[in-house]
């Protein structure tokens, strides 16, 4: 059997993780969620549950992955707990799951490139997402996306994964900044900025049921945790390397980028409509693809420029994700059955294709897809994964964290929290999304 592959550099392997956790997630969910659970208010829950929660659970992952140096689902057996290889199965399903509808949007922005460079959206932004959205133009472009995806995956960790995203993680920050001083000047911004940076913890209190779910969900998604991703991607990583150290460094990057596109949306909204319109406040794909359209629509000339680039820099961003949720199943089939990387990326990009063209066909697929894996899937897999690291693994999971780190007692640290606010947050998250999954939205048969 070949050997098996790692990364070729630390940077590359922090790189490709916050490739992972950046995407849609945090470009097209976070600034959405957060005009609609009260600006602020939503930030401030949000930054407690990426660090507070999300930090000690993309830990436990690392730890499983370096310690079992192999793909997520065989990863439980190697560790010699094969009862628990349920977490990795399905952290991989969910991935798969969410891939599926994932590169439907994907195919999206691709289209809105095109349409920002023709002025295509610029007569009527809601009639065309209308348009493209939905049949065969949004089939089309969804497998060009799934296509690029495996394209990456196929040439590998080092040649494919790690190079790819070494271009796009600082290509992602570096528009973002960009477009953000550009969003600085435009009239409305003060506005936008007092809405974004000012908690109304009034607001907060009276609707703590919900902000807090959202905000632990939204953690989650944009981490990239509970699919299988973190642990294949640690499992190319080598034991000199202080977990603690990455995995604080890919929480903080990650949640920067977040931010980082609330100050490039929000304002964006507030210059050109003087308050948050009715396709933002809704949030889902309108709030992207409907709201930020218009806003550059209004632009002319310049929202030409500045719509291309938006919209390229969400691509980069898709993308980066994207491929981490194919390399899990990539790293099963390569590791478990010796089978070619090139054939199981096309392979499974096909099949997950075909699955996706009910989301292309249909946004009511899409959202039905895209409530069930937010509310249920992912808390799922997190829980049982912070079962297995709090109780059934912690004195080999400390021994991972701790080796490279030089941290002694910060292990010790770790598993306390694991086994107290982190669970205490996963479950509420979870029975939450449960309550709530009678609200998903209809099949529509």
């Amino acid at each position: 059997m070949a050997e098996r592959e790692t990364w070729a550099t630390r940077l590359g392997f922090i790189l490709a993780a916050v490739g992972s956790a950046v995407g849609l997630g945090n470009i097209w969910q976070f600034p959405f969620k957060t005009a609609t659970n009260g600006g602020a208010a939503f930030l401030v829950v949000y930054l407690l549950a990426a660090f507070l929660i999300g930090f000690p659970i993309i830990l436990g992952e690392f730890a499983i992955g370096r310690r079992a140096k192999i793909n997520a689902v065989e990863a439980f057996q190697r560790l010699k707990h094969p009862a628990w290889t349920v977490v990795g199965a399905l952290g991989l399903f969910t991935g798969l799951w969410i891939l599926s509808y994932y590169s439907v949007v994907g195919g999206w922005v691709l289209r809105y490139i095109v349409g920002s460079i023709t002025a295509g959206y610029f007569g009527n932004p809601a009639e065309y997402f209308g348009a493209v959205s939905m049949g065969w133009d949004a089939i089309a472009f969804h497998g060009v996306f799934m296509a690029l995806t495996a394209g990456i995956v196929a040439f590998g960790v080092e040649d494919g994964i790690e190079k790819a995203t070494k271009l796009m993680v600082p290509s992602i920050v570096v528009i973002l900044v960009g477009l953000a001083v550009y969003a600085f000047t435009l009239d409305g911004a003060a506005d936008a900025y007092s809405f974004y940076l000012t908690p109304d913890f009034t607001y907060l209190a009276n609707n703590l049921g919900d902000v807090v779910p959202y905000a632990v969900g939204q953690a989650f998604f944009s981490l990239s945790l509970g699919m299988g991703a973190m642990i294949t991607y640690a499992s190319y990583v080598g034991r000199d390397d202080s977990l603690p150290a990455d995995g604080g460094l890919i929480t903080v990057l990650n949640t920067a980028v977040g931010v980082l596109a609330g100050f490039v949306v929000l304002p964006l909204l507030f210059a050109q409509f003087g308050q948050l319109p009715e396709t933002a406040a809704g949030g889902g794909p309108g709030a992207l693809f409907i709201s930020v359209a218009s806003a550059f629509a209004d632009l002319g000339l310049l929202g030409r420029a500045a719509g291309a680039v938006f919209f390229f820099v969400v691509l980069i961003a898709a993308l980066s994700s994207a491929i981490s949720l194919l390399e899990v199943v990539t790293s099963y089939c390569v590791d478990r059955y010796g089978l070619s990387r090139p054939g199981v990326a096309f392979g499974v990009a096909g099949v997950l294709f075909l699955l996706g063209t009910l989301s292309a066909w249909n946004t009511a697929w899409l959202g039905w897809f895209d409530t069930l894996a937010y509310k249920v899937l992912l808390p799922t897999s997190i829980l049982l994964g912070v079962v297995f690291v709090g109780w059934v693994y912690a004195p080999q999971a400390v021994d991972e964290i701790e080796s490279g780190s030089n941290l002694e007692r910060f292990g010790s640290v770790w598993i306390w929290s694991v086994r107290t606010f982190v669970l205490l947050g996963v479950v509420a998250t979870l029975l939450l999304g449960v309550n709530s999954i009678y609200a998903m939205p209809p099949l529509p048969f």
